[in-house]
């Protein structure tokens, strides 16, 4: 028997409408600096979105499933471009600023990215690469910046104000299928060349109505949030979609990332809820430390992209804003897990939920799986790699131009289900607890050492700033830890001090021998700690390291 139900496909077409239309006087507003905030509300986003649409068919010529890339901060442009192109039946392609040019040159070609649209602040780093990029027929410039960069571009270039001025307000929006394409990400990297993922509409909605329920963000039009966590980062963990779908007003802070203006925002905007990676956090949390700001608006942080220190949700308790963790990946569009304690506990007892990378929504379906490829139970002790499957988690890498989608071994697993990479337990109710991705696992004389546990132990230090522990290799022992460590200015910690403290909580074989100051950790394109920067360091003897 089949259902008596409409088909109606899940498109960002209807978030899009539904936006503009239900919660048209919502607003997405963009930090300027010393200006008053550029602010626009959903109806006039999405009739920008529209024109600029029409002015991708009319006078660019997109048709089909071309890509059209953005290399851009988050802002409001940024986010019409993130209805208009994919509801025209293109393919969004968020290009990330923060690559190595060489990377975002690969990344292009491989894409056979069409158009790109770009902050005039962005030039100088687009401009160089444009001899290398042979797909890309036009540059779209949003904002100030210097046009005498694309003076040589054998592209043909436009304002984009100019471009969609004039341009329709309605669109003869096509009937897409949910299961295209609507926008790709590329992985950072780090090992082997960039892996594109492609979201689908219907992947893309049903992650937007995750995103939304109170097991996750949970936010309403009563909320505005401060979209730190980059456009081109995940599609910005989902959230411009989510918004247009409930109403979340926008705070974009464009090209205004640095701890001192982001504290500005704050005080002067008010939001209720902001999204970003811990580094950024810590930043924040160091400049309201030496600098006080009015943080009274802000009732929830969402952090994820790595693993949050404990002592960083504490401190924010201690300010008034509840830190929730998150853990996904660009496989995971990227929402996988969100670590909101069971009703009915007291702070107390909510703790230890609190510090796991949360619980896995109905859309995640998780397995951990042993060395010898066994399932393992959740019985919150038996350690394995983490692999999901789910109606927003991707099945296969893009291929390029012409090419196949490809299912590397160490990606997926024969019957399907993504191989994260993370290595963790899972409790008995669904709460995921990872101690460390797989390739920084620390095997000590046949045990395993997490480097997780222990920078989070170091960071708990009051005159620790951040710190990372990576593996090296050792003649006795196989691996052992080395610590490098970020000194708060004035700090007069030594290492015996340093190793001392770590003996408090952590097993006395698996405390660091090695230790390193550095001036900071080293970190990926998305605000990471790059541990594989430390491991070639060390390797290198670039490090002044102590033993113990």
């Amino acid at each position: 028997m089949l259902s008596t139900m409409q088909d109606v496909p899940l498109t960002v077409t209807r978030i899009l409408h539904h936006g503009m239309t239900i919660h048209g006087k919502s607003l997405v507003t963009t930090w300027t600096g010393e200006a008053e905030p550029q602010r626009r509300t959903f109806a006039e986003v999405g009739e920008r979105a529209t024109r600029l649409a029409n002015a991708l068919r009319d006078e660019l010529g997109v048709v089909g499933d071309q890509r059209v890339a953005t290399l851009m901060w988050n802002n409001a442009e940024h986010v019409e471009a993130y209805f208009a192109i994919p509801s025209m039946g293109a393919v969004l392609h968020t290009l990330n600023l923060r690559l190595p040019p060489e990377q975002l040159v690969w990344i292009v070609n491989h894409a056979a990215d069409r158009v790109v649209i770009v902050n005039g602040s962005l030039l100088p780093l687009l401009a160089p690469l444009l001899p290398h990029l042979p797909t890309i027929e036009h540059i779209v410039v949003s904002g100030p910046g210097d046009r005498a960069l694309l003076a040589d571009a054998q592209a043909q270039v436009y304002e984009y104000e100019e471009l969609i001025a004039g341009r329709p307000s309605t669109y003869d929006w096509p009937e897409l299928d949910e299961r295209t394409g609507a926008a790709m990400c590329y992985t950072s990297g780090t090992t082997g060349d960039p892996k594109g993922v492609v979201f689908s509409h219907r992947s893309v909605y049903l992650h937007s109505m995750q995103v939304n329920m109170t097991e996750s963000m949970g936010l309403t039009d009563r909320d505005t949030t401060l979209v730190v966590v980059p456009q081109f980062h995940v599609n910005a963990w989902g959230l411009p979609h989510a918004t247009f779908m409930t109403g979340i007003n926008m705070l974009m802070p464009d090209r205004f990332l640095q701890p001192a203006p982001l504290a500005d925002m704050i005080e002067r905007e008010k939001p209720s809820h902001a999204a970003a990676v811990p580094t950024i956090w810590q930043g924040l949390l160091a400049e309201v430390t030496a600098n006080p700001r009015d943080l009274s608006s802000m009732k929830t942080v969402t952090i994820g992209g790595s693993a949050c220190p404990p002592a960083l949700m504490e401190a924010y308790d201690k300010l008034g804003v509840r830190v929730c963790h998150a853990w996904g990946m660009t496989e995971t569009s990227p929402l996988g897990t969100m670590a909101h304690p069971p009703a009915g506990l007291s702070a107390e007892e909510e703790w230890p939920y609190r510090v796991t990378q949360g619980r896995f929504p109905a859309g995640v379906e998780p397995r951990l799986v042993g060395p010898g490829g066994e399932v393992l139970p959740w019985d919150g002790e038996s350690a394995g790699e983490l692999e999901v499957r789910g109606t927003w988690i991707a099945g296969a890498y893009y291929g390029g131009a012409g090419g196949d989608d490809f299912r590397p071994e160490d990606k997926f697993s024969e019957d399907g289900w993504l191989k994260t990479g993370d290595v963790g337990v899972i409790s008995h109710d669904g709460y995921l607890t990872l101690t460390d991705r797989a390739k920084d696992v620390i095997k000590s004389g046949g045990e395993w050492i997490s480097s997780v546990d222990l920078e989070n132990a170091l960071m708990a230090h009051p005159e620790v700033a951040e710190a990372a522990v990576v593996a090296v290799p050792d003649e006795k022992w196989g691996e052992r830890p080395l610590a490098t460590v970020v000194l708060k200015e004035g700090s007069t910690a030594d290492y015996q001090t340093l190793k001392a403290f770590l003996a408090e909580t952590i097993a006395k074989w698996q405390v660091p021998e090695r230790w390193a100051v550095i001036p900071a950790v080293p970190k990926t394109s998305v605000g990471k700690f790059d541990k594989k920067v430390i491991r070639r360091q060390y390797a290198d003897g670039e490090l002044d390291v102590t033993e113990l």
